[in-house]
């Protein structure tokens, strides 16, 4: 966050104040500082600081500002960054970065770092192996406490978590877990294998992103080790890994509940903002064209009964407002894996207990609002208007809990159905029932 004192020092051009100040300051702190200021100031604050610091607040940069910092520096300074950038934020960073740059950089990295990040890449987005890092402390199942404890200090100190140590055999198949903690409090002679545990929770390279969190969270885990097919260990997901997860899996089910299609934040340019939500706002726009085509024919049953433009609108909002919480809920159910596809029953049955109570209250107001607002001869509205308004509530807890359950029994993601969606369907099936019934009712008593 800007400072008075830094504004300050930019406009005397004070660069050794601005230097002092940032080395003072964490890196994720210099990152939120660099990002709000103008691009020129960027690449000089960036250059501000020395390389280890540099390297720590790059990985925290925004994409769009790292990819300016990348610009506006030389193919050197560029491919030093980008060597001492840990494997998962690298592979990251070059997934929001023109390919033909990343062919550039993937070139100009070292044959080790080359591979570990050209396999990473190689894995499926939103899986372990796409997320996972190769700096991991790893120790063989031979080893003594002490020669373990030896090998840590010596040759561990870049890895990114030593709080857990992997056991392996010679072929490098996972064999069991030790905290260091474990190894802190054990005496130097014992072997590890002695101590190790061998229930081990791993996840594979295939396991999606969303199911790694999950676990975690489950077993209370700082990190868990990623294994390929042959139980050969490949990596390891740390817990800063999985908040980053759990945070991008949130707002993508957020953005798509509202109906925006990608990943927007607050501050994206108006292009992007464009890009992300104009796509679906044509899409509902059709789908209101079939709405309003269905109820185009009732147009002089409309001109006829005055109070049905007033309440007609009290349908849509809260109809579609059910629906959306009845499929938010199902929705987060299944995202934090507190229920599954097979307590579908279990939950519609829920759903449509409360639906009832809430229901019967709905239409009773709707009946109520309707005799209030319509002319003496037009009351027997209210009758129509009440029973709707309670069936139309039914629906939508219906609907709310049965699409997202449906899409995770094909595969698919839950929240693919969005809020705008669901009240497009409930908009139609609910003008159309109450203005058949108005219809039909009039004409019977004519």
């Amino acid at each position: 966050m800007l400072t008075q004192d830094m504004l300050t020092s930019w406009e005397t051009g004070n660069l050794n104040q601005i230097k002092s100040e940032l080395s003072c300051l964490q890196p994720v702190d210099v990152a939120d500082y660099i990002t709000e200021l103008h691009q020129l100031q960027q690449a000089i604050a960036f250059r501000l600081l020395n390389k280890s610091h540099a390297i720590d607040v790059f990985e925290y940069l925004p994409k769009h500002v790292q990819e300016e910092l990348l610009n506006s520096m030389q193919d050197t300074q560029v491919v030093q960054l980008v060597e001492e950038m840990s494997p998962d934020e690298r592979a990251e960073l070059f997934d929001e970065l023109p390919a033909k740059l990343v062919k550039r950089l993937l070139e100009k990295l070292s044959p080790e770092q080359k591979q570990v990040t050209s396999t990473i890449l190689g894995y499926p987005e939103g899986t372990a192996g796409r997320v996972m890092t190769t700096k991991y402390v790893r120790l063989k199942a031979g080893l003594t406490v002490g020669e373990a404890l030896s090998k840590i200090r010596l040759q561990d100190e870049d890895k990114e978590t030593i709080y857990y140590a992997y056991v392996t055999d010679d072929k490098r198949s996972l064999v069991s877990v030790v905290s260091l903690r474990q190894l802190l409090f054990t005496f130097p002679d014992v072997l590890i294998q002695d101590i190790a545990s061998r229930r081990v929770i791993k996840v594979s390279t295939e396991t999606p992103a969303e199911e790694v969190a999950r676990t975690m969270q489950r077993y209370d885990l700082i990190a868990i080790p990623v294994v390929d097919q042959e139980n050969l260990l490949v990596g390891i997901i740390t817990i800063d890994d999985v908040i980053d997860i759990l945070e991008a899996e949130a707002t993508e089910d957020i953005q798509k509940l509202a109906g925006i299609s990608g990943d927007e934040s607050a501050l994206s340019p108006p292009y992007v903002t464009i890009k992300k939500r104009l796509p679906w706002l044509l899409v509902i726009m059709g789908l209101y064209i079939g709405t309003a085509s269905a109820i185009a024919p009732f147009q002089p049953v409309i001109s006829a009964v005055p109070i049905l433009a007033v309440i007609m609108p009290i349908f849509s909002n809260t109809g579609g407002t059910v629906g959306i919480q009845a499929l938010t809920v199902t929705i987060r159910g299944l995202g934090v894996g507190e229920v599954t596809v097979k307590d579908t029953l279990k939950i519609l049955g829920k759903e449509i207990v409360a639906g009832m109570g809430t229901a019967l209250t709905l239409g009773l107001t709707m009946m109520v609002l309707s005799l209030i607002w319509a002319k003496p001869e037009e009351r027997w509205v209210a009758v129509i208007a009440g029973i709707v308004m309670a069936s139309n509530t039914v629906v939508a807890v219906t609907l709310g809990t049965l699409l997202p359950m449906g899409l995770k029994q094909l595969k698919l993601d839950p929240a693919l159905v969005s809020g705008p969606l669901v009240t497009t369907i409930l908009d139609t099936i609910g003008f159309l029932t109450f203005l058949t019934m108005i219809s039909s009712a009039r004409n019977f008593w004519g």
